[in-house]
């Protein structure tokens, strides 16, 4: 009997076929990370990270979409914005079918250029079944790593990547957790050789993944 695995796959779609990305029409130059979704009645409601505006740029820019019910600041960290949306469920997009299907989020990003996401099923199907959907609804979505979780990658190491190690480790070494912090995101992206705005996206990245494998463990103890 062959065991089901999970799998993780990462996905490019062109920035104006996922509905965040009509920001970009206006505003070429931000970059949104998608933090969850949340399916609700008729609605689909994303939170997210913005940079690279002000916040009533980014507002302004979103609720000119006709799918727009709602849009408002949750919190503000250094010059990066959480936002919540109302997103009407007025037809089939990326988000929508994200939101419906058994696969859920890990990770993404959108730049003017394209919006970046990975995606982790039970199995392979799981992914087969959101490609498919994809292409049903003519969505030009194209794979770009496709790989199954061992039982040693489901561990905290493995779900981190390099560079999000590297970030997380050094920003501990250099105080920036500590209270007050004794380190910047600048002074953090200057040793790595990085844009702050980078940093702040890979400790995200890495804190989620930390505790993500954290509390699944705790949850599995008897």
């Amino acid at each position: 009997m062959v065991q089901a695995m999970a799998t993780e796959a990462t996905f490019t779609v062109p920035s104006d076929q996922f509905p965040l990305g009509t920001v970009f029409e206006q505003l070429p130059n931000v970059t949104v990370e998608l933090e969850r979704i949340i399916p609700a009645r008729d609605v689909v409601i994303p939170y997210f990270w913005v940079r690279g505006t002000e916040v009533d740029d980014i507002e302004g820019a979103f609720s000119e979409h006709p799918s727009v019910k709602e849009i408002r600041l949750v919190d503000t960290v250094e010059d990066e914005y959480l936002l919540r949306v109302e997103w009407a469920l007025d037809y089939d997009d990326v988000l929508t079918i994200l939101a419906e299907a058994e696969v859920p989020v890990i990770n993404a990003t959108g730049t003017n250029q394209q919006w970046t996401f990975e995606i982790r099923g039970d199995d392979r199907t799981d992914i087969a079944a959101f490609q498919r959907r994809c292409r049903e609804l003519d969505i030009p979505i194209t794979l770009t790593a496709l790989h199954a979780l061992t039982p040693v990658e489901t561990g905290t190491e493995a779900a981190l990547t390099d560079t999000q190690q590297e970030a997380l480790m050094l920003a501990y070494e250099r105080g920036y957790f500590e209270s007050p912090r004794e380190v910047t995101l600048e002074e953090l992206g200057e040793e790595l050789g990085i844009s702050q705005q980078a940093v702040g996206s890979r400790l995200r990245g890495g804190i989620r993944h930390v505790l993500g494998s954290t509390l699944s463990a705790i949850e599995s103890q008897p």
